[in-house]
């Protein structure tokens, strides 16, 4: 059960309330580079240390708030009637995303609005960054992607959910980042997401409860809900070593996780389901946090 006592299985298959007893992400910042996130949802009061909209350039507004964005910070950071799996953590949102012209669907963003939104949160000290998002490769936000992880910033990339025929999308299929894969309760991998020998891990992604704009709640599929379940994981793990680096995390990660699919891993599942109970305790005893 979660804060308010709403059943979340999402929480129940990671083991969140044991991992919480050893680290609630304090401190960590996570950029979730996304839609606009509704920062007057119950579920993420007080959490936002700081906002971007790259189309404006000003901290976004609470009426920008969209349900994709505010679903993935709440599945990181909720702390009402929900649980998020980083709670403590400190939220940075950047608004990458809009919503789509009459006609088109999904949200829509340009790889410029992305970087500004990278380089934003680099500045900002972001340690993880929520990519929940794929699509064409982007040879310069490759770039700033490694120059972020140089920084000590840690990735985590939604696989897509183009389907199994897909061939791998970006960011995710970048070498600097950890990309994830969605399950059902069931450890089904999802339908539509994409397979890839590059995929390191999975998590949760079908039929999510999550918050959405104007105080509502509801459910989300895909591999970016899965992808910010393992962005609070990391921000756990971050909270005990400040100094996670991204292959440090990724090893530890792939080492811990609960093998599915064919025996190692493999381009359906990555090396299986998070576990973040044994990855916290692959790290050091918690330092004294530093800015």
């Amino acid at each position: 059960a979660a804060g308010g006592g709403i059943p979340q299985y999402a929480l129940a298959k990671l083991g969140i309330e044991e991992a919480h007893r050893i680290s609630r992400g304090e401190q960590v910042r996570i950029a979730v580079i996304d839609s606009g996130v509704d920062a007057t949802h119950p579920e993420l009061a007080g959490v936002i240390e700081s906002s971007f909209d790259t189309v404006s350039g000003q901290p976004v507004r609470p009426e920008d708030g969209e349900s994709h964005g505010t679903g993935m910070a709440s599945a990181i950071f909720a702390h009402a009637m929900l649980k998020g799996v980083a709670p403590q953590a400190l939220l940075l949102t950047a608004r990458a995303f809009a919503p789509p012209q009459p006609g088109a669907s999904g949200n829509q963003g340009t790889s410029f609005q992305v970087l500004k939104g990278l380089d934003w949160a680099v500045a900002q000290r972001a340690k993880v960054l929520n990519l929940s998002f794929a699509g064409p490769r982007d040879p310069v936000v490759g770039d700033v992607l490694a120059a972020a992880v140089q920084r000590g910033a840690i990735p985590i990339a939604a696989a897509g959910n183009a389907g199994p025929a897909s061939p791998p999308l970006f960011p995710a299929s970048d070498p600097n980042v950890i990309a994830v894969t969605g399950l059902d309760e069931g450890n089904r991998v999802f339908a539509m997401a994409n397979r890839g020998r590059h995929i390191a891990v999975a998590a949760p992604g079908v039929d999510v409860l999550v918050a959405q704009p104007q105080a509502g709640y509801g459910l989300t599929t895909g591999t970016s809900v899965a992808t910010a379940h393992v962005s609070g994981v990391v921000a756990l793990m971050a909270a005990r070593d400040p100094g996670l680096t991204l292959a440090r995390a990724r090893a530890i990660l792939a080492g811990t996780a609960s093998d599915l699919g064919a025996p190692g891993p493999d381009a359906e599942f990555g090396a299986g389901l998070v576990n973040p109970r044994a990855a916290l305790s692959r790290l050091p005893q918690a330092r004294p946090l530093t800015n």
